[in-house]
């Protein structure tokens, strides 16, 4: 965790000073705290006095009452050696008659005033049983009366929050994690029928905040359960020994409940690795403590804790798995030690079960739009933009990961925009787009075959290179970018949407790679052009003779269907480093979609992407233009994708001749044209190599700027390539 000193006005009530306190990076969220306040907060192994300031970046520490404590990120687990018993770590103010610490599961009686004050607070917009749920799981539910309800700024309104202790088992896991959108199957592929999809995206409560989940309760099970047991193998956190001190978000939700399912929930939208390992700490319990439908087999006498488990009880049976899990735990803990590995092995699990019992939470209570009209409609969106700019440290998200929810974003501001059409074509048009459910009829609603997946991901390419000033600006704002919306911006939520269309047919990792060096080219931005239901041979011919005439709208839906068709296939990669050695000739190390460029300039290459895509259809190997034969012939059995790959990088640097290229004399274009090839090839590879610096920084926790001297020649020699560029090139096109 960085550290770094910070200076204070005194405060009263929490020190004289806060110079020698702590700003921390953790990923703390900048409320809107108004004057500054103070609060304790109890870590491992002291208590820590917070002062809150009017929108600071990070909560200061500014007082400790014991030494030697430090504040837990919950990083690594250390595990407990048999030779030291872990110690359970107070959490409230109660002490019994010996004046030791215990637990105590407050009674739903001790509740009733902190629910009356939150259901008459105007910030608080939960129906009464909402309410009821996250108070009777409080630590402490009598802090909750009167308790400060705070206000987080997003895009669209302001999210109303509060803070306070709560019990893990009270609390349920995350419903679909983010963190794996890149890496699920999804409905907008025609082959995911028999698989497990990505749940469908929360949709917004009439009026309340409250996600609304609206899937089978069997798969949100399914999905819950996976989250937790993949996390406990990829991201171990220090659970047990220690307490979990960095709050974790939840949102109140509910299901299309079916017979005998809890219709609503309390679910954590970040914090899925805290709260899954706290369910793990928690020892097999007898068997009669959850659901016996949910076990399976019939001898087990102790189950361990699913949270599927958990979501099937009641509020009051989970109550009671808590206060029976606080006796059992005790009673194990206060009987006679023996002084054996074994007892205090057993004696630290108990202990570690108490430690890993409570968590801080922050929970939303509430939303109110900027556009008072709009309700809660935008509430989902709001919700999701917070936690994907709350996750910068730790483990933050992958970039496909987080290309996936500003993608999910920016269709969810066209739609809720009306950017999308009148609601009869945007409704369909928005779940096609992101592809979570419903796709097959969204796409025969707008007129499309829902077999083909490229006709998807060209729609996806289509809607996301359109150019006008609100499209622009909303797209920018859901990016957190300035300037212009080139292309290199665009890519990336076009690459994960249009992914989903093979999530379950194909490995997409190396489809990812070549999309990922940017898919599109500028015509496409530049120009108006519609996705057709081109899901015939016939139309397909139809679209290639149009595409020969100079027709830019059939040119560019040829590009894009044969790009998708050549990449998806294994046909068109990224440029390998082996690649000249394949073709025998140098190769044109551009993207992929300045491939597509290349090709559509020339007859030949038209062809081959309009064969493409009638043969990747069909399921059959891809052809080659023989120039001899002057037609399409099949490949060589040697080829590879690798090899088609690289001669068609080589045909679009140097044209589609019967002599090998370099054996006769090439025209002055020709040789200039190789020469911006080889310039933008180099500075490609500069490029990489600044990556690689980057990265090597960030390995390093590197945090010192370069000194300037070391930098200023570096800086002189790309002004004035940029300089004498321009005196050769088209004024940049301006994209506002």
């Amino acid at each position: 965790m960085r550290t770094t000193r910070v200076s204070s006005p005194a405060i009263p009530g929490v020190g004289n000073r806060i110079a020698d306190g702590l700003h921390t990076d953790a990923e703390y969220a900048p409320w809107d705290c108004g004057p500054p306040t103070a609060t304790r907060v109890r870590s491992s192994s002291e208590w820590c006095c917070l002062a809150y300031f009017r929108r600071p970046r990070h909560p200061f520490v500014c007082g400790r009452t014991q030494k030697g404590g430090r504040v837990s990120d919950t990083s690594m687990p250390e595990f407990e050696s048999a030779d030291n018993e872990i110690q359970v770590i107070p959490v409230t103010d109660f002490r019994n008659v010996d004046g030791d610490f215990e637990h105590r599961l407050p009674p739903p009686s001790a509740t009733t005033n902190a629910e009356e004050y939150l259901q008459n607070h105007p910030d608080v917009h939960l129906s009464d049983e909402a309410i009821r749920r996250l108070v009777q799981g409080a630590v402490e539910p009598q802090d909750l009366e009167g308790i400060r309800v705070e206000r987080h700024r997003v895009e669209t309104g302001w999210l109303m929050v509060i803070s306070y202790r709560a019990y893990s088992p009270m609390v349920s896991l995350a419903i679909e994690n983010d963190r794996l959108l890149a890496e699920v199957s999804y409905a907008a592929d025609p082959h995911a029928a028999d698989v497990r999809k990505a749940l469908a995206m929360p949709r917004p409560h009439t009026e309340h905040a409250v996600l609304i989940h609206p899937d089978a309760y069997k798969d949100i099970e399914e999905s819950v359960d996976r989250s937790a047991k993949r996390v406990l193998t990829d991201n171990p956190q220090e659970v047990g020994e220690r307490l979990v001190e960095r709050p974790l978000m939840l949102v109140p939700v509910t299901f299309k409940s079916e017979t005998g399912e809890p219709a609503d929930d309390l679910t954590a939208v970040d914090g899925n690795c805290r709260l899954a390992f706290c369910y793990h700490r928690i020892p097999p319990v007898p068997r009669g403590w959850v659901d016996d439908s949910l076990i399976g087999d019939a001898s087990k006498k102790r189950v361990v804790l699913r949270p599927s488990h958990l979501m099937r009880m009641s509020l009051e049976r989970r109550r009671e798995l808590v206060r029976k899990v606080i006796k059992a735990a005790y009673s194990r803990l206060k009987a006679p030690r023996t002084g054996s590995s074994a007892d205090i092995r057993d004696r630290n699990k108990w202990a570690m079960a108490l430690n890993a019992l409570t968590i801080p939470v922050t929970v939303i209570v509430g939303y109110r739009d900027d556009n008072a009209q709009r309700g809660m409609q935008r509430f989902p969106a709001g919700v999701r933009s917070l936690l994907l700019r709350m996750n910068t440290g730790g483990k933050v998200f992958a970039d496909g990961a987080k290309n996936a929810v500003k993608a999910e974003e920016i269709i969810n501001g066209l739609y809720d925009e009306g950017l999308l059409g009148p609601e009869a074509q945007a409704r369909p048009t928005r779940d096609a787009l992101i592809g979570r459910g419903d796709v097959a009829a969204s796409m025969e609603g707008l007129g499309f075959n829902p077999e083909l997946p490229d006709l998807r991901f060209a729609l996806v390419m289509q809607h996301l290179t359109y150019k006008s000033p609100r499209f622009n600006a909303l797209v920018r704002s859901k990016l957190q970018t300035e300037g212009n919306l080139v292309l290199s911006r665009r890519n990336g939520p076009i690459v994960e949407l249009g992914l989903r269309s093979y999530s379950a047919s194909m490995p997409t990792n190396s489809p990812r790679t070549a999309l990922e060096t940017i898919c599109l080219w500028q015509d496409l931005v530049d120009n108006s052009w519609v996705v057709e239901n081109i899901d015939t041979d016939t139309k397909v011919d139809e679209l290639l003779g149009r595409a020969d005439t100079g027709e830019t709208q059939a040119t560019l839906l040829l590009g894009a269907l044969g790009m998708i068709s050549l990449v998806m296939s294994g046909h068109l990669l990224a440029a390998a480093g082996s690649a000249e050695a394949d073709a025998g000739t140098t190769i044109a190390r551009t993207s992929v979609g300045l491939i597509t460029k290349g090709l559509l300039a020339q007859r030949e290459g038209r062809l081959i992407l309009a064969d493409a895509i009638k043969r990747v259809r069909a399921g059959l190997p891809l052809r080659w233009w023989d120039t001899e034969k002057q037609e399409l012939v099949e490949q060589k059995t040697d080829w590879r994708g690798s090899t088609y790959n690289a001669m068609l990088r080589s045909a679009v640097r140097h044209g589609w001749k019967a002599k090998a290229p370099g054996k006769e004399k090439k025209t002055p274009a020709e040789q200039e044209a190789d020469k911006l090839t080889v310039f933008q090839e180099q500075l490609s590879t500069a490029v990489d190599r600044l990556r690689d610096l980057f990265e090597l920084r960030e390995k390093n926790g590197t945090t010192d700027k370069l000194a300037w001297v070391e930098v200023e020649a570096s800086f002189n020699q790309i002004d004035d390539i940029a300089d004498d560029l321009r005196l050769i090139s088209e004024r940049k096109p301006r994209n506002r």
